[in-house]
């Protein structure tokens, strides 16, 4: 008779970790985010910009193997439509942040805007200097995996460096990561009525032609709140959980809690929270934090798609004051 053995099985919470970072990153670094941003810029002023950045011989590589020249090649007018693009070019030559960025890289200062910094007068005049050096470097890559260069290669290859980004990254580091793109998806969602913004604030004009100031902070994590005259008005406090380990989302959703507790003294009226649901008993989730009144699931809000992404863009709309028939993403 053999003897029972003793296996532990394994925890799916890393992978799902790792799943809702991925689809934050399909939104900012990844070839879902350059052919969004294609769509939107002059084709006619993509060519020219184009030619100036990739070599001829090149450009005959590519076309042989079918590969488009702005999927390997940065230009000004890509990274000013979605400056984080600058992620996905340098996860295309397989760089880590660290090195990249790296002191003696003179890339420190595009640092910012990979992690969805507003663009400055000063970046824009840098961008052209970015795309000249990065330029080198692709050349070479195209180069050297020809004539077997597939549009496939260009959305796996990036996936190799952005593995090893997510894998050295921290409990900490995720949770502001989530936090930073849950930040990118509200600027998407007002996108249209932004007058003034920086890496933190967004200030909007509503329908009213009052002014909303969106800021990214801390206790809580993203606060609405409404301007008028001297006056100010705290609508919206939302916490942001980016954890997905089942076993701790009771604590997440207690440290969400606190937080709402102090934000309801500070006079905020609603209190949302985002974290990953799928999994967990929302009635026992509820019970951690019952100041939240609306919960939103991480992965659909990260990913801009689904039922909870669809209520968040229509309640965000509601709470800022701009027209709720949004098109759907």
């Amino acid at each position: 008779m053999s003897s029972k053995l003793a296996i532990k099985p394994p925890s799916a919470a890393r992978q799902v970790r790792f799943h809702q970072l991925l689809v934050a990153a399909r939104k900012t670094w990844l070839m879902d985010a350059l052919r969004d941003t294609l769509m939107r810029v002059d084709p006619n002023a993509l060519k020219i910009q184009l030619g100036t950045y990739v070599p001829e011989e090149v450009q005959r590589l590519l076309a042989a193997a079918g590969v488009r020249d702005e999927h390997v090649f940065p230009t000004p007018l890509v990274l000013e439509a979605t400056p984080t693009l600058i992620g996905y070019y340098r996860l295309l030559l397989g760089l880590p942040q660290k090195k990249f960025y790296g002191r003696d890289s003179g890339m420190g200062r595009f640092k910012r805007l990979e992690a969805g910094g507003a663009l400055r007068p000063a970046d824009n005049e840098s961008l052209p200097a970015f795309c000249e050096a990065m330029s080198s470097g692709l050349a070479d890559l195209v180069r050297q995996m020809s004539p077997t260069l597939t549009d496939r290669d260009l959305a796996e290859l990036p996936l190799l460096a952005l593995g090893s980004q997510f894998q050295g990254s921290n409990n900490n580091a995720i949770g502001k990561q989530a936090t930073l793109d849950v930040f990118r998806s509200i600027a998407e969602i007002v996108s249209d009525y932004i007058f003034e913004r920086s890496d933190r604030i967004l200030k909007v004009r509503n329908a009213s032609g009052r002014i909303v100031v969106i800021a990214l902070a801390s206790d809580p994590d993203v606060s609405v709140r409404e301007e008028f005259g001297a006056k100010k008005h705290n609508k919206v406090a939302m916490e942001i959980k980016g954890g997905t380990d089942i076993s701790n989302a009771h604590n997440r959703a207690g440290e969400a809690e606190k937080s709402h507790q102090k934000a309801k003294n500070d006079g905020y009226r609603d209190f949302w929270t985002v974290i990953a649901k799928r999994g967990l008993n929302m009635r026992k989730l509820k019970a951690e934090s019952p100041t939240t009144n609306s919960w939103f699931d991480a992965a659909h809000v990260l990913g801009r798609v689904g039922s909870d992404w669809e209520d968040f863009r229509h309640r965000l709309a509601e709470a800022v004051g701009i027209p709720t028939n949004l098109k759907r993403s």
